[in-house]
């Protein structure tokens, strides 16, 4: 029995604990650079759970603790992956319902090139702070506005790009966020002190990313120059095939009063796609045959409009099917490293470096990066780092609202820069971009660990216990 119970506590070495994120590593690399298939990625990251399986059991883990860390995993994905299935039901009955037709409708004739990609971002900033959901806000304003820009002649990955920064920068900053919530939590912050505390280095960063899509906007409004018998053309497509008034807009003002009141995310994804069915099917005429079929495998338009038929028809559960597998595998591969210990080896390691609170926060920032990268996990990567070390910033004389801080600067505007992490699948799975092409365009994610790092460095709003 004792012996039994000195291999379950048996620790990795760092050394085999590197192994597998070189393993992951050289594994991505020669995928993407070498043999160019970013879509049997599914099955690098399986050969990077065999790899390491393998390794945790030769340093003594069982199978059955190997398995119960995949499934941990797994579990965490659980609700994320229900809501990503539930977001794609929501997409088809909100096209159906002529909800999605309605914002692109009037959005082509309120919004000008020049300042579209401000308005989005700064729109979808609004409507993330309303919902505490990044993802809700993606799911809907954004839909919404990847259609717009379509219209407008602007490139789908800068109106990608802001409408993520904005949906994070609104969920970092709203009360309603459960990142928000569980950054606070982990440290014990109070969830106010944590939210003023991000506004000095969030802040800056939000309106950095504002002034670059507007810089953006004004130089490139040449080369965006709408044309303007296609913009005709969709609108009369539009108009032609959906009825659009005022009651299509309801799902979205289900969603916002659903989401004040804190009800969880997936109810609200439910009862928005049924509001947006029974307006399909009341106010568009569509059957409920078709709206069912739309909802299980993608709305089909056929307005006879090229550009329209190819913003609307998609959606619908079956098309999230992808990103969910994904889903489950990269968690599984991320729960496998944290409960075998790797995850901590690794940061310990790094946090015996830590002398210099400037060294503490880079190394927060780089920690909950690469935490990302490995585990693919928004949370765990603002749990980890963050639990681990917080008694630094306490050695510090820190308050707890210095490290919550950095844990979202870091940890919560990089998620949706990994391809297979869950911030990665879902929002090119939603916004139908590839993170590659959105990721330069996010420009909060850099902007955001850029500004926390310089309060730092510069000892700027870096509270302290006895001020």
């Amino acid at each position: 029995m004792q012996e039994q119970s000195s291999v379950s506590d048996t620790k990795i070495t760092f050394n085999g604990a590197l192994s597998v994120i070189l393993f992951l590593m050289l594994a991505v690399i020669l995928q993407v650079l070498v043999f160019d298939n970013s879509g049997a990625i599914h099955i690098t990251l399986l050969l990077v759970i065999v790899f390491a399986s393998a390794v945790a059991m030769i340093y003594g883990h069982t199978w059955k603790e190997v398995q119960d860390g995949i499934l941990h995993g797994c579990h965490l994905a659980m609700l994320p992956m229900l809501i990503l299935m539930m977001v794609g039901v929501l997409i088809a009955s909100w096209i159906a319902a002529g909800t999605i037709p309605t914002f692109i409708y009037y959005g082509m004739q309120l919004l000008s090139p020049e300042y579209f990609l401000f308005s989005a971002c700064l729109i979808c900033s609004l409507g993330s702070i309303a919902t505490g959901s990044s993802w809700t806000t993606s799911a809907t304003f954004g839909v919404a506005f990847m259609g717009i820009g379509v219209g407008l002649n602007i490139p789908p990955a800068y109106t990608a790009g802001a409408v993520i920064s904005g949906s994070i920068f609104g969920d970092k900053m709203s009360p309603l966020s459960d990142s928000t919530n569980l950054a606070a939590g982990i440290v014990g912050a109070d969830l106010f002190e944590h939210i003023k505390s991000m506004v000095y280095s969030t802040g800056p960063a939000i309106i950095l990313t504002l002034i670059t899509f507007f810089i953006i906007g004004l130089t490139n409004s040449s080369d965006s120059v709408p044309d303007q018998s296609k913009i005709n053309i969709m609108l009369n497509g539009l108009k032609e095939n959906y009825s659009l008034t005022v009651i299509t807009l309801l799902p979205p003002i289900v969603v916002v009063i659903m989401a004040m009141k804190k009800l969880d995310g997936l109810l609200v994804m439910i009862v928005a796609s049924i509001v947006g069915a029974i307006i399909a099917m009341t106010i568009q005429g569509v059957s409920v045959n078709d709206i069912f079929t739309a909802m299980n495998y993608g709305y089909i338009s056929k307005t006879n409009v090229t550009e329209i038929d190819n913003l609307l028809s998609r959606g619908g559960l079956q098309s999230m099917m992808w990103t969910v597998s994904l889903g489950f595998i990269a968690l599984g591969m991320g729960g496998l490293m944290e409960k075998t210990n790797m995850l901590s080896v690794l940061l310990s390691k790094i946090k015996g470096l830590v002398k210099t609170v400037p060294g503490l926060v880079t190394t927060h920032v780089i920690s909950s990066i690469l935490v990302n990268i490995f585990a693919a996990a928004q949370f765990i990567a603002i749990i980890i780092p963050g639990r681990m070390l917080f008694p630094v910033y306490q050695e510090k004389n820190l308050l707890p609202q210095v490290c919550s801080r950095v844990c979202e600067d870091s940890a919560t505007v990089t998620s949706p820069l990994i391809p297979w992490g869950l911030g990665g699948v879902y929002y090119s799975s939603v916004l139908g971009i590839a993170t590659m092409d959105y990721l330069p365009y996010t420009f909060i994610a850099f902007f955001a660990p850029a500004m926390t790092l310089l309060l730092a460095y510069t000892d700027s709003f870096m509270f302290k216990a006895d001020e």
